[in-house]
């Protein structure tokens, strides 16, 4: 999911608390359509939540979606390591 530039800039800018599509597309310079798409991705992923607020739709992070990743991404480096000498064919 964040392997893509502008998806990966999207969650940074929002580990710094919620912002609307605005603003994103204001601290990114792309056109609010990519950022809506990429926003859409993010929270069918379930990495991002939509709050509304008046005129405007706040993008906040789910950290809870963040730190599973995160403990995921660690079990696979651990068994990684653990099975850098096992070679199968």
């Amino acid at each position: 999911m964040l392997a893509d530039p502008l998806r990966a800039q999207l969650v940074e800018i929002l580990a710094g608390g919620p912002a609307c599509t605005a603003y994103l597309v204001a601290e990114t310079g792309a056109k609010q359509p990519n950022v809506s798409g990429h926003l859409k991705q993010l929270r069918e992923a379930g990495v991002v939540g939509a709050e509304p607020r008046g005129r405007y739709t706040f993008y906040r992070l789910v950290p809870e979606m963040l730190q599973g990743a995160a403990a995921h991404l660690g079990d696979l480096a651990e068994q990684a390591r653990a099975n850098a000498d096992n070679f199968r064919s």
